[in-house]
């Protein structure tokens, strides 16, 4: 009678065991299992300034969802936003700058939820030749005879970033030639066909030793704040929603400022 009282008491004590074993691995579990498998095709449209940092994030998002394609778009957000606003179709927006995402959120065209919010910042650096022959070391130094300097574009985030800082500086720049996005404004260093650029910091980061990076205080005055929305007519609105999502996670944040970005 005894030895059957333990044997029953042992199975009660291991059923009890059992229901509530460890609440961090059920939970851990039942999420895991309420999440929505996302699949299909995301398109992406995003400033060309995030090219290298979002393209290893595609490639972390299809290897967590099997089934799943992230398709790029890169260009300055100006443009990406005329095609947006025009009927493009487009899952997520990631724009270099928040009056660019009002371009796109006037026109109806962002999802009220989740609402469009800033995921990284960034700031201007001066790219000079490789090794930086003319040894500029400050704004003001663009400014010298001959030196031959680029300029994105006003309309675009960084062009209207650097017109903010030159106008810090008191500096009044005329450049050899103003180009549509921060690559394009890079290239023209990389090709020896100018002298200086200002641009991302994240873009000189990125292309190594084939140019120089030299920083500046009044960089500070004009950095960008960089919006991420859900579209309004994306065709595959959850996986946007799970994009979006990993770009804003510890993760995300880690490449982002791994590639010289700042965290809002």
């Amino acid at each position: 009678m005894s030895g059957a009282g333990t044997a029953v008491l042992l199975a009660l004590s291991a059923c009890s065991s059992s229901s509530g074993s460890d609440p961090a691995s059920d939970s851990a579990g039942s999420a895991s299992s309420s999440a929505a498998p996302v699949s299909g095709r995301v398109t992406v449209f995003a400033a060309a300034s995030l090219e290298e940092s979002f393209t290893a994030l595609g490639d972390t998002f299809e290897k967590r969802h099997p089934g799943t394609a992230v398709t790029f778009n890169f260009a300055g957000s100006d443009t990406l936003a005329a095609s947006i606003t025009s009927g493009a179709p487009a899952d997520v927006f990631a724009s270099a700058s928040p009056r660019t995402m009002a371009t796109v959120t006037d026109a109806g065209a962002t999802a009220a939820t989740p609402a469009p919010s800033t995921f990284v910042r960034n700031e201007l650096e001066i790219a000079t030749l490789p090794g930086n022959p003319d040894r500029i070391a400050s704004l003001k130094d663009l400014g010298a005879s001959g030196l031959k300097v680029v300029l994105c574009d006003e309309t675009v985030p960084c062009g209207a970033a650097a017109r903010k800082a030159l106008e810090a500086g008191g500096l009044d720049l005329t450049p050899v030639s103003y180009e549509q996005d921060v690559k394009s404004a890079l290239t023209k260093i990389e090709l020896k066909e100018a002298d200086a650029a200002l641009v991302y910091k994240t873009d000189v980061r990125a292309v190594g030793d084939k140019v120089t990076g030299v920083p500046f205080p009044e960089a500070a005055q004009a950095v960008n704040d960089y919006p991420i929305a859900l579209l309004e007519d994306a065709p595959n609105a959850a996986a946007a929603k799970a994009f979006i999502e990993l770009v804003k996670s510890a993760e995300g944040q880690r490449v982002l400022t791994g590639a010289g970005f700042r965290t809002p």
